[in-house]
């Protein structure tokens, strides 16, 4: 599945590279909502790919290959601000139309989309996992043993990108995106836990609606050339 995913990805990159204009390298930072600060994969961030549909509007697309330290799953009987996901490695594919407003040296623009992402290599983070199912039974001690499904996910983004070209062949980009996203992540398993006066107790686990949390802040830092 690993194998598939990249190359998909990669066949994209060479497809629309074909008909763009500018590209970028650019290294992206990601902050999600009740997560850990993630950063990406160098130098697996290509970013700024597209074709102008006129002087003001262009479409674009891109590639970020991110170390996920922690994302937070919701969708759960149980409500945690701790990340119960990761590390892990994720693919993240922005599709955006971009508002462009040029000037000679500068470039502001505004941009908004959809995105794809999948994370693989999927890690359970117990010890946050624990804590949480300590706090929703009232227990002294929680211990979980339970299995993912992972899925590909997606969501909208929308974002503001400020551009100062040096040079006419090269531009410096400044950019910050608000994403909003999911997976699908069911749950199952046991856990064991209780009290001192109560003893120990095991539990089924069965949380079929859970879901990934992919929401947070992208700010990112590149360099784009032009093909002009």
């Amino acid at each position: 599945m690993k194998r598939i995913v990249l190359a998909v990805a990669c066949g994209c990159l060479l497809s629309v590279s074909a008909l763009a204009q500018e590209m970028g390298l650019s290294f992206s930072y990601f902050i999600p909502r009740n997560g850990y600060f993630s950063t990406p994969i160098s130098p697996f961030s290509i970013r700024g790919l597209g074709v102008d549909l006129n002087k003001y509007v262009a479409l674009e697309t891109g590639f970020s290959l991110y170390r996920m330290s922690g994302l937070n799953v919701m969708d759960m009987p149980l409500e945690t601000k701790d990340p119960i996901v990761g590390p892990n490695f994720t693919i993240f594919v922005p599709a955006e139309v971009v508002l462009q407003f040029k000037g000679q040296q500068a470039e502001f623009n505004i941009k908004g989309g959809g995105f794809f992402f999948y994370g693989f290599d999927q890690k359970i983070m117990y010890g946050n996992l624990d804590k949480a199912l300590r706090k929703f039974e009232g227990w002294e001690v929680a211990n979980a043993e339970v299995t993912a499904t992972n899925n590909p996910g997606g969501g909208i983004h929308a974002g503001v990108e400020f551009v100062f070209y040096p040079a006419k062949q090269f531009g410096i980009s400044l950019e910050c995106n608000y994403l909003r996203g999911q997976s699908r992540f069911p749950l199952q398993g046991r856990y064991t836990g209780g009290t001192t006066a109560s003893g120990l107790q095991t539990r089924t686990l069965d949380y079929r609606d859970a879901k990934i949390d992919f929401t947070g802040l992208e700010f990112s830092i590149g360099v784009l050339f032009s093909g002009q």
